[in-house]
């Protein structure tokens, strides 16, 4: 069964089941990348990201493993109730791999009571982020790195949902650090894009007070 979940994981991230075991990927696979410079990041507070989703007539939230080992789906439906009742169109993005196991995210949004008809899986929902307001990627990383286009990259060929293509992207996470794969993502410093730091759980409550 262990040989079998992580034969879907590979295929939910695109790369061989071979591959991974023999060569794995991230800082310790294969040649050593370039340090790249990307630049600054952006960040913002918690009552400035209330006065961004206030403007928004569509959000998607894209949740990661930080949303859950930060314990704040609860926070995430009770945000997605207030939008929604404001007139706000809020929608998920679940990425296959999200999380530490297929359907991590999805059990965890049923738990929180999300409804279910809002919750859409990448290959559903991707096509959508270039008219979309606001993307919140509540602890995601590897999931939501355009990386995977670059020719070389540890992580090329991966699907990832397409947050940078809305017009806006609150990133909520602890610090800087890269994520599972040990790569950096280049969307953190994107001019659309700006840094939330903190506990996702605290930095949703607080954006909840705020709205």
């Amino acid at each position: 069964s262990g040989a079998f979940l992580s034969y879907i994981m590979c295929k939910g991230m695109g790369r061989s089941f071979i591959s991974v075991i023999l060569g794995g990927f991230g800082e310790g696979a294969g040649p050593k990348q370039e340090a790249k410079d990307y630049g600054e990041h952006t960040e913002i507070k918690a009552p400035e990201a209330a006065e961004i989703l206030k403007g928004a007539k569509s959000v998607i939230i894209t949740p990661g493993y930080g949303m859950a080992t930060a314990g704040a789906q609860f926070a995430v439906a009770d945000l997605t109730k207030k939008l929604r009742e404001a007139g706000v169109e809020v929608r998920f993005g679940i990425h296959p791999v999200a999380g530490r196991l297929p359907g991590h995210m999805n059990v965890l949004l049923a738990e929180a009571k999300v409804p279910y008809d809002i919750v859409l899986e990448m290959d559903e929902i991707n096509d959508d982020f270039p008219d979309t307001d606001v993307v919140l990627v509540i602890g995601a990383n590897d999931t939501v790195n355009p990386d995977a286009y670059e020719p070389g990259s540890p992580i090329a060929g991966m699907p990832v949902l397409h947050v940078w293509e809305a017009g806006r992207v609150i990133i909520f996470k602890r610090s800087m650090a890269t994520g599972y794969a040990g790569v950096q993502n280049p969307l953190f410093f994107n001019e659309n894009s700006d840094m939330l730091f903190g506990d996702a759980k605290a930095s949703v409550e607080e954006i909840i007070k705020s709205l």
